[in-house]
């Protein structure tokens, strides 16, 4: 596995990806309708591209060697808050669960959290989200719990994790 850098180029792919984990990730914990609308929002193309903009804001894509083949992404956004690194997303296609790129992920997160001045990784992960427990076994830690409105009625309610250096 290997993670590479995105850029403007990668926009599709990123929302193909984005598309076909939160199909599999969050069917019946939010409706398709929540999905829907949180897919157009967050992985719009302008969205998007205003993050690769932003110098604190990285994108890497999930590559898998073995089957030549992208399986996921991350986004983190360093300084998010003083100390602190945010993984606003980690998401892995339903087939590339389980096989380790996950943990290889966040491990490349951490390495990188640790060339910067940030002491500590922050994330949102839903209440009902079994990724909840993926993160305590990676050594995160729930310091508290949220509720969101995101518009048109929707809410997030979230659990809020960290990972201190």
């Amino acid at each position: 596995m290997k993670l590479i850098e995105a850029t403007e180029k990668d926009i599709p792919m990123i929302q193909d990806l984005a598309r076909r984990s939160w199909e599999s990730a969050y069917s019946g914990i939010i409706s398709h309708e929540q999905i829907d609308y949180m897919l157009g929002k967050m992985y719009s193309e302008e969205e998007i591209s205003s993050h690769l903009k932003n110098p604190d804001y990285h994108y890497f894509l999930i590559f898998d060697d073995n089957n030549n083949s992208f399986e996921g992404f991350m986004g983190f956004e360093n300084g998010y808050e003083d100390a602190t690194t945010k993984l606003h997303r980690i998401y892995l296609v339903p087939e590339s669960k389980g096989k380790g790129f996950g943990k290889e992920a966040l491990n490349f997160l951490k390495h990188k959290i640790s060339e910067s001045n940030d002491k500590r990784i922050i994330l949102n992960v839903n209440k009902e989200n079994n990724a909840k427990n993926f993160y305590e076994s990676q050594g995160f830690k729930v310091y508290d719990e949220v509720v969101l409105d995101i518009g048109d009625g929707f809410v997030m309610d979230d659990y809020l994790m960290e990972f201190v250096f």
